[in-house]
């Protein structure tokens, strides 16, 4: 006596399953990428909170061995005297905020003070800075060690 069979073997995926496939993983894509730009922009803010951090005792220790601040330097030049307490290639770079580090020195209202300038469309605005100003002081860029100098100037003060 013979059976037969009928059993076919699959041998692939069928146009519907994979068209599942995609729509989950769209769906994915569509949850987790909004995640990561905001990851990214917490990143930047924190990559800018360490390089302020740094460049701020770089001049409180050449205050400390000079017995005063650094000048006040153009932006995006490291100022006269500097040159041993920072790197130059790292502070004539663009912040992660963009905009260039500068120092003020008996201007903008301040004795001394280190900060970002930012020139035309590269200012991330005020609610960026603020989001710094949250981690970094109090949050209030008028008042506190981290401040709003002028309209495209954010700068933590050395001396009032």
């Amino acid at each position: 006596m013979s059976i037969t069979s009928n059993n076919r073997t699959r041998s692939g995926f069928t146009l519907v399953e994979i068209l599942i496939v995609v729509v989950i993983l769209g769906i994915l894509a569509a949850v987790v990428v909004p995640r990561f730009a905001g990851a990214t922009e917490d990143a930047r803010i924190g990559a800018f909170i360490s390089s302020l951090k740094t460049y701020t005792d770089a001049c409180e220790y050449y205050n400390a061995r000079e017995g005063r601040y650094p000048v006040d330097g153009g932006s995006g030049a490291v100022p006269t005297g500097m040159e041993t307490y920072v790197d130059a290639s790292e502070w004539t770079s663009d912040t992660p905020l963009s905009g260039v580090w500068d120092t003020e020195f008996l201007d903008n209202g301040v004795t001394a003070a280190v900060g970002v300038h930012f020139s035309g469309s590269t200012n991330p605005g005020d609610s960026v800075m603020i989001l710094v100003d949250e981690r970094f002081d109090d949050g209030d860029l008028s008042t506190g060690s981290f401040q709003k100098l002028a309209g495209d100037r954010y700068y933590y003060i050395l001396a009032p």
